[in-house]
């Protein structure tokens, strides 16, 4: 309970310090202090700090004070209380690969899945086919802790890692989960660099905006990390470009982005899709 308290406390802390940076002639005098807080995560974890036009402007005005990646040796411990429950985000995804694995899409690429922890939490809810490939890539740090931890609990044995995204090639459907937005390439840049692009495209929670592209500074709590925002009608039309229809689309209020003395920046929902490969007017096709 206290640790409930003290989250709800930084949630107010957050949002009085994005409305007090708004007032006219405040922005000088407060920026600073603001930014001094959110280096000491004053505001808790998943609070944000600027804006730029690119992920190597954003890297390089992180605080060095702690990491500027993902890539650490705590990250492989985070996120363990999800392995075992879905939130209400989930629930598209759930349906579309339900209905994927029922056509007979049984190699799947987790893109960003961490140790695999849609993996872990979807199977109380989803019938795994025996020819299941459920394939992670992460940094390699978690895929090493992932690694170990399916030594010990993935008795079904479909998990595996890749080192590489690349080896999405040939997959039947890619899915990434909330990770997007830390990476320093675009999906679509993936997907056009593939020799064998995947029938189907699963995204889910991912911060997008409806007109903008930016970059902020994320506090994890381990690092402080570039954190990308896409414009939704930016990032629609570089996958359709690419041979996909957008076949479904939702929204989480579940998450927002809010960037204190940035309120253009804003926004008050995150994004899922479900593309499908043209030629494949069929699941199976």
């Amino acid at each position: 309970m206290r640790a409930q308290s003290v989250n709800g406390t930084r949630r107010i802390l957050r949002r009085i310090a994005n409305e007090i940076a708004q007032l006219p002639g405040i922005r000088r005098l407060a920026q600073p202090f603001y930014q001094r807080l959110f280096v000491r995560q004053f505001f808790g974890a998943n609070s944000y700090c600027g804006a730029w036009q690119t992920f190597a402007e954003a890297k390089a005005s992180a605080p060095q004070v702690l990491p500027s990646s993902y890539e650490t040796a705590a990250a492989g411990s985070m996120y363990r209380t999800e392995l075992e429950r879905i939130t209400v985000s989930d629930y598209p995804v759930l349906y579309w690969l339900s209905r994927l694995l029922a056509d007979g899409q049984h190699h799947l690429f987790d893109l960003g899945g961490h140790i695999g922890v849609k993996y872990y939490a979807f199977q109380r809810y989803l019938q795994y086919p025996q020819a299941l490939r459920w394939i992670v890539h992460d940094v390699p740090a978690v895929v090493a802790a992932g690694r170990q931890y399916a030594a010990e609990h993935d008795s079904q044995r479909h998990l595996d890692f890749a080192t590489s995204p690349e080896q999405a090639s040939g997959c039947d459907a890619l899915l990434s989960t909330g990770a997007l937005q830390y990476l320093d390439y675009t999906l679509p840049a993936l997907l056009a660099r593939l020799p064998q692009r995947p029938r189907h495209v699963l995204v889910n929670l991912t911060p997008m905006h409806p007109v903008r592209s930016y970059f902020t500074l994320q506090h994890i709590g381990i690092a402080i990390c570039p954190y990308r925002v896409s414009a939704v009608p930016e990032f629609t039309a570089a996958i359709q470009a690419l041979g996909y229809e957008l076949v479904d689309q939702w929204a989480s209020l579940e998450r927002n982005v809010r960037v204190p003395f940035h309120p253009e920046c804003d926004i008050d929902r995150y994004h899922g899709f479900y593309f499908r490969r043209i030629q494949d007017t069929q699941f199976g096709g």
